[in-house]
């Protein structure tokens, strides 16, 4: 598990975006409502929520600096 400041990824960034299987998905219409990540993968909702808990981007950070 990371601590810590991320590492940006620009490729990462630009590809999530762009992947194939994201636009199959939401021109299909078979998005789920927010929150319900833990119905279609429990494991992987589990291990984002630790992630996104002990982890910080580095961008919002600078925001909130800056504000």
């Amino acid at each position: 598990m990371k601590f810590g400041p991320r590492k940006p990824s620009l490729k990462k960034r630009i590809s999530a975006r762009t992947s194939i299987k994201r636009q199959v998905v939401h021109r299909a219409g078979l998005k789920m409502p927010r929150g319900y990540g833990w119905l279609r993968s429990p494991k992987k909702a589990v291990y984002n929520k630790v992630y996104n808990k002990t982890s910080f981007d580095i961008f919002k950070f600078i925001k909130k600096l800056f504000k």
